[in-house]
């Protein structure tokens, strides 16, 4: 089941990009402190993924969705994920249903899809929530150190870690995982 193009435009159109922070996008007065490496989520396998385990390496952190106009990114995800690898870039999907009820499914659901569609080898997370006040705690220090604007406003939002656990930037779902602008960033934490 795929959203009519029609939605995805119109969902595009209404949610626009979300300001970059290295584009000198509006920021928060006082970021929160700590680090990325200080949480952890669960495999979709229910193993534990401790970001601490990265530390050194650089980590794109996209919640992700099985329904959505906008779950092609997971081929450019896929893409960027088989690029830097071996310089050691680290990609984590955030399968969430807080967007559009577009992640109905049990964890072996999306594992299935995201290897018989998308070819996806990238490691994943148990569904997970991203927004509100049930936010899984990585996301609400994220929302705390960005800002809001820099929340995940919809699937397909992307969070940069650097190497040393602090957070880069943030993506909006409207600029893909392959785009110059997320390439540009990846490749400079990985030289960091």
């Amino acid at each position: 089941m795929r959203i009519p193009a029609l939605f995805a435009a119109i969902a595009f159109g209404a949610l626009g990009a979300v300001s970059s922070v290295a584009d000198g996008g509006p920021q928060p007065a006082a970021a929160a402190s700590g680090s990325a490496h200080d949480y952890s989520f669960t495999s979709i396998d229910g193993d534990p993924i401790p970001l601490a385990a990265y530390s050194g390496k650089p980590v794109l952190v996209v919640n992700t969705a099985s329904f959505c106009g906008f779950t092609d990114q997971y081929r450019g995800l896929q893409a960027v994920w088989e690029r830097y690898r071996d310089d050691g870039l680290v990609v984590i999907g955030v399968p969430s249903n807080d967007f559009g009820n577009q992640e109905p499914g049990t964890e072996a659901e999306i594992k299935e899809f995201c290897e018989i569609n998308y070819d996806i080898t990238f490691p994943l997370t148990r569904k997970t929530v991203v927004k509100g006040a049930e936010a899984h705690p990585f996301y609400a220090w994220a929302r705390q150190t960005l800002g809001p604007r820099n929340a995940p406003r919809w699937n397909f939002h992307k969070y940069l870690v650097g190497a040393d656990g602090r957070l880069i930037d943030a993506f909006g779902t409207a600029t893909g995982p392959a785009t110059r602008k997320v390439t540009a960033a990846i490749e400079a934490a990985l030289r960091e």
